[in-house]
């Protein structure tokens, strides 16, 4: 199970609507000063992702909840999204210059391989979001933001 913790942003009639923000591929790593990776995550967006989870429980906008998505379903869809778009550019375009022989019409074969594989992979996407294993869970929920305060006194407050 991959976790991932996220904030309420609403709650109505058992459906949580629910912001994760997006985080850097690496922030801890030693060697941040030369790395490529961190470069480009501070040259990108900065975004936060809103879903929608089934929950019965209440919650309150401002909670943290922990999500939770299986191991499985998040390979499957990383394969159908990547791997669909790929094998069509090759085999479209491997088809492509067999039939014609030019450079021109692998090219060409290679494009219509790759739109070919994205359209696919969308087309079975939407088939695959609809099953129950593929739906992110929440796992646990903390504390309401104004569940717990504390207060701290100093010593003038106490003479």
């Amino acid at each position: 199970m991959i976790k991932e913790w996220a904030t309420v942003i609403s709650w109505q009639k058992g459906e949580a609507l629910l912001s994760c923000d997006v985080k850097a591929s690496c922030s801890s790593c030693a060697s941040r000063a030369g790395c490529g990776s961190r470069i480009l995550n501070k040259l990108g967006p900065q975004t936060n992702h809103t879903l929608s989870v089934a929950c019965d429980t209440p919650l309150v906008a401002g909670q943290k909840v922990e999500l939770g998505i299986a191991e499985g379903s998040l390979i499957g869809s990383a394969l159908l999204v990547y791997m669909s778009p790929l094998v069509g550019l090759f085999v479209v375009s491997a088809l492509f210059q067999a039939l014609f022989g030019t450079n021109l019409a692998a090219i060409c074969g290679a494009l219509i391989g790759g739109v070919g594989g994205f359209l696919i992979a969308r087309e079975f996407s939407l088939k695959f979001s609809r099953r129950e294993t593929w739906q992110p869970v929440i796992l646990s929920v903390a504390l309401p933001p104004n569940a717990l305060r504390v207060e701290t006194t100093t010593s003038a407050d106490s003479q």
